[in-house]
């Protein structure tokens, strides 16, 4: 490249050392990458046909080390290009100005040429994107290129070498892009996921954290590459279907809370996440369209709330500013011209009933504000404060007030407000007979809302974190070591019912001597915690004689007729009792039950005596329905109308639970989308067979499943199932019944397609669910489960923990053909992954199922046989480079160990370069080496 033209003789010599590959790649582009005298046309144009030879056909079969390389010099062979193209583009204006635009043209045209022909091979731009993380420095300086050349470019004549041009640009502005393009399937209407997932939460979850909902709906999102107003609508959808479902009472109140308080709150939050603030609220009108056409299900849901649904919903969208004003307004004409033909009710029966939806909206506020009175001090107007709440207790106001704090999330300080306002009352100094009934009633009242509120929402919400020792409140104890609930058996010797003797004695005194209960000075937490006891000492007597049934019911009378939740105690104690006793000796505690239960009908009792039994009954009822069951008795409790246990006892009696899974699994499947009913009963299942029985079950139904579309339901159905649980879940499948499948040759067939791929889907879509929210803390639903110990996953899954000296000289040495990147036996070299150099604590077991599932994949590519399970290996990666957000830090795939990347591109499917940028993390050298060695070798 001396003279003006360039040396034939050793040009034609260096032509011929590439071809024959005696000279690398890497070397000769670095070597032109060198040039930058443009003046010399000649010389340019024997660089640029040096390129042509080779530069889409680029390729490295040496060190991981020689393949960076590569990578290096073709990024700076791409930007010596775009400066070549620079100088040519302003040779040709200069001509033009000159009037002899020939030459000048001929080269611009020949450098758009290579640059297109270099950009339009992916596995070239994989190699650039390995090289930009490598080298940020040289990409600006290209981006730097780019802007200028564009400039220059936007004043040409010539039409076809400007829109080259901008071809060439759009490329190189898309290598960084390159693992986030997804596409959305547009063929679907319906995704039963979304749908299941907003009924269990609306079902079984509505106190959960708004947060940790929208992740999982965000991740179903993802992995299911669902449209945003598809999304939108299917969350509506599900919305009116659990409205027109929910049993009367509470669930009804708890649905509309969820609808119209929660879920806005939940868009809100999506719509940060989905960053174009201008098309989510696009998309959210859109998905009201599309819900305004539904007309039969909004017309149900119209008749069931009793008002215009979508109207309502509607103005909480435009409040939260998920919908314009013009939106708003046009939707509610469409909605209100469809509704003229809608079935009209009958207007007399239901007409001067206030609507739930109308309550909820003016139960919110408020809540705000019954929590700032309890913030006053309490000694200052205790009978302020006893009207408020006597005013809470009637009709549905509680039901009504605890939903909508439930759904905004206020539920756990309003229990935290009653826990001190309770813990307060328990005793008084004072001599009168006024203050202390004042008291009395503070004390029952909120000892009977935070029952209610333990049994309706679950006691998560009632305990506190971090209380321990003495600081601990009476009602937080009591609830803990006395209180019945599903699951929880209680011991009727236990030391908590048996407090001192003396205190004992004068309650048992008290009941039977005087006609009425005793409220001066009265310690209610001693009396609450004294009257186990003290039930045993009167049960004793009766069994022997001592005492007649009269004398029973003027005691039981005593007990209830003041302070309603003596009783609750008395019950919650009797309900323990009972369960310990024969069969002949149930009788008299089961009539003492039975007493306690019916209301006193007497002048004196204390003010909303009425209200509190309501109350009173219902917490009886749940508490003793276990007993109740076990016993094969019954108890009637005053009824209020309406099912106060709506989604109790649903499995049908004297049959296996296995066929009622495989029968109710099978319903679902066919109707293509799970109720809350089912849900339910899949609960219960869960609870009595247990994860691993649950699971595998299911997993069998999944792999008789022959046909696609049905095969393809049945994993959109399973994970929402499977969200019950999904943490245990997926320890157990893919820790148990996967690594089961996959080793035994016998089970290989049941892995063919379809179930195979189906398989692979949910194994992958529960893998990441549960890595996405492990982090976080199990739901209070999950937490409540009694955890099964698959055994200890540490002794179960071992792992060679190794120092950190030896894998650090493992990553330092270079000679990484031998040892790590290609060791055939499965030893620690082999088993080096990303998670252990982001230092991934091992120790927890869904850390340690993944590296094992990993592990194990790994041996199977590298195995000499072949067979379903191989092709089974495959459908995962490929479901996992789908699911994926750009590869990395954080996902499952860092589990996988290095020499995988090699394995897997030996697959016909999945030799491609965005699949080796995609299951490689990218931000570790070692991971650019892996996936520069495994591309170049393409």
């Amino acid at each position: 490249m001396i003279g003006p033209s360039p040396n034939p003789l050793i040009l034609s010599y260096l032509k011929y050392a590439i071809s024959s590959q005696m000279v690398s790649y890497s070397s000769v582009l670095t070597a032109i990458s060198k040039f930058d005298d443009f003046s010399r046309d000649l010389c340019v144009q024997a660089l640029l046909d040096i390129m042509d030879m080779f530069c889409d056909r680029l390729s490295c079969h040496s060190k991981a080390e020689e393949c960076i390389g590569l990578c290096r010099a073709l990024l700076s062979a791409l930007h010596w290009l775009l400066r070549c193209t620079a100088a040519s583009a302003e040779r040709l204006r200069e001509g033009l100005e000159a009037g002899t635009p020939a030459a000048g043209e001929k080269q611009l045209a020949m450098c758009l040429q290579r640059l297109e022909k270099t950009l339009s091979s992916t596995k070239n731009r994989a190699l650039l994107h390995i090289a930009k993380l490598e080298e940020a420095s040289s990409w600006t300086a290209i981006e730097h290129s780019l802007l200028k050349l564009g400039e220059i470019l936007a004043n040409l004549s010539n039409p076809q070498l400007r829109s080259q041009a901008e071809q060439c640009s759009t490329l190189i502005r898309s290598i960084p892009m390159m693992l986030s393009v997804h596409a959305e399937q547009m063929n679907k209407t319906g995704f039963p996921t979304v749908h299941a997932v907003i009924l269990l939460e609306g079902t079984m979850n509505l106190t959960g954290e708004t947060q940790s909902l929208v992740e999982q709906l965000t991740m179903v999102k993802r992995m299911q590459h669902i449209p945003t107003p598809l999304f939108v609508l299917e969350i509506w959808k599900a919305c009116f279907v659990g409205l027109i479902e929910s049993p009367e009472g509470t669930e009804e109140l708890k649905w509309t809370a969820f609808t119209f308080l929660k879920i806005p709150q939940v868009l809100v939050k999506l719509k940060k996440y989905s960053h174009g603030d201008k098309d989510f609220t696009e998309d959210v009108n859109c998905a009201f369209e599309f819900l305004l056409k539904l007309t039969p299900l909004l017309d149900k849901a119209d008749q069931r709330c009793n008002c215009d649904c979508t109207n309502f919903l509607l103005q909480e969208c435009g409040k939260q500013g998920l919908l314009s004003e013009a939106s708003v307004n046009s939707l509610m004409a469409k909605r209100k011209a469809d509704r003229e033909h809608a079935p009209q009710q009958k207007s007399g029966e239901n007409a001067n009933i206030q609507p739930n939806i109308q309550l909820i909206l003016r139960a919110e506020p408020t809540v705000t504000n019954i929590l700032k009175t309890m913030d006053a001090d309490h000694s200052k107007s205790p009978e302020g404060l006893l009207g408020v709440l006597g005013h809470m207790l009637s009709g549905k106001s509680l039901d009504l007030l605890l939903a909508a704090a439930a759904a905004t999330g206020k539920l756990k300080s309003f229990a935290r407000k009653f826990i001190n306002l309770n813990e307060f009352t328990t005793y008084g100094s004072e001599e009168s007979t006024k203050p202390a009934s004042v008291r009395a009633l503070l004390f029952d009242i909120s000892f009977l809302m935070l029952c209610h509120v333990a049994q309706t929402y679950g006691s998560e919400v009632i305990l506190s974190e971090s209380r321990t020792g003495a600081d601990v409140p009476f009602f937080e104890t009591w609830m803990q070591t006395c209180m019945p609930e599903e699951g929880k058996i209680l011991n009727p010797d236990h030391p908590c019912f048996r407090p001192d003797s003396t205190k004992v004695e004068s309650l048992v005194a008290l009941l039977n001597n005087s006609s009425e209960m005793k409220l001066v000075q009265m310690k209610w937490h001693e009396a609450c915690l004294s009257i186990s006891a003290a039930i045993l000492e009167i049960l004793n007597a009766w069994e022997n004689g001592v005492l007649a049934f009269e004398s029973i019911q003027k005691i039981t009378d005593n007990i209830k007729g003041k302070v309603c939740s003596l009783a609750v105690c008395a019950v919650a104690w009797l309900v323990a009792h009972v369960r310990m006793l024969g069969l002949d000796e149930r009788e008299k505690s089961l009539q003492m039950i039975r007493q306690l239960a019916g209301p006193l009908f007497s002048e004196n009792t204390l003010q909303f005596y009425n209200e509190r039994v309501v109350i009173m009954n219902s917490i009886l009822e749940r508490m003793c329905a276990d007993v109740l069951q076990q016993t094969a008795t019954q108890i009637k409790f005053p009824s209020t109308g309406v099912d106060t246990m709506p989604y109790w006892n649903l499995l049908p009696p004297k049959r296996p639970i296995k066929e009622v899974l495989t029968d109710i699994f099978a319903k679902v499947l066919e109707k293509g989308w799970v109720d809350s009913r089912s849900i339910h009963i899949f609960d219960t299942l869960l609870h009595m067979g247990g994860v691993y029985w649950f699971c595998n079950n299911l997993i069998k139904e999944l792999l008789k499943e022959t046909r696609k579309e049905h095969a393809l339901r049945a994993v959109e159905l399973l994970y929402s199932i499977f969200c019950l649980d999904m943490q245990q879940v997926t320890l157990v499948l893919l820790g148990h019944i996967l690594p089961g499948l996959l080793t035994d040759s016998s089970k290989w067939h049941s892995l063919m397609d379809p179930p195979g791929t189906a398989l692979a889907k949910l194994a992958v879509w529960c893998a990441l669910s549960s890595y996405s929210s492990h982090k976080g803390q199990a739901s209070t639903r999950q937490k409540k489960r009694h955890r099964e110990d698959i055994e200890d996953y540490i002794s179960l899954f071992p792992l060679d923990d190794v120092q950190p000296s030896k894998l650090m000289r493992l990553l330092s040495s270079n000679e990484d053909d031998a040892n790590i990147l290609s060791s055939p036996n499965r030893s620690m070299s082999s088993s080096l992954s990303a998670s252990q150099l982001h230092t991934v604590n091992m120790r927890d077991p869904l850390n340690r199922v993944l590296a094992n599932l990993f592990l194990l994949i790994s041996s199977i590519l590298g195995s000499r046989t072949a067979g379903p399970h191989t092709q089974f290996v495959q459908w995962f990666m490929e479901e996992c480079v789908d699911c994926l957000e750009q590869g990395g830090r954080g996902s499952v795939l860092q589990f996988m160990p290095f020499t995988t990347v090699s394995e897997l591109v030996k697959v016909s499917a999945m030799s491609s370069p965005k699949v080796v940028l995609a299951i490689t993390d990218l931000s570790l050298p070692l991971g650019r080496q892996v996936a520069a060695k495994a591309i170049a070798a393409l």
